[in-house]
């Protein structure tokens, strides 16, 4: 399957991860585990898996999907990722194991 995934430069990467992993946990399977500072999040109906990662300086995401999914759950990770850090100016900038790049996710300036 798809994989693609993303290194988001925050200086609280723990602190984003756990609201990404808590904000979406109302629709889809999630976990987030403080200690070792990893989440996984579960899409519904085989549509992918996700998995969150605190480093050092940075959130890394990683999401293997089928091919017809990845734009979608780029994008749903990564605009909720986005609007949670809206004060960072946080920005996801996707790349695909294909080498290809995938779609990118940044605040636009607009608070509506």
């Amino acid at each position: 399957m798809p994989r693609s995934q993303a290194r988001v430069v925050t200086d609280r990467p723990h602190r984003y991860a756990k609201q990404l992993a808590s904000h979406l946990g109302r629709r889809i399977e999630t976990s987030w585990d403080e200690e070792s500072g990893e989440g996984r999040l579960v899409f519904p109906d085989g549509a992918g898996i996700g998995v969150l990662t605190a480093a050092e300086g940075a959130l890394l995401l990683d999401v293997t999907t089928e091919a017809e999914h990845l734009d979608r759950i780029e994008d749903v990770v990564g605009r909720h990722l986005v609007r949670f850090g809206n004060k960072d100016e946080l920005e996801v900038r996707w790349s695909r194991d294909t080498g290809e790049p995938g779609s990118t996710q940044r605040n636009t300036g607009d608070t509506a």
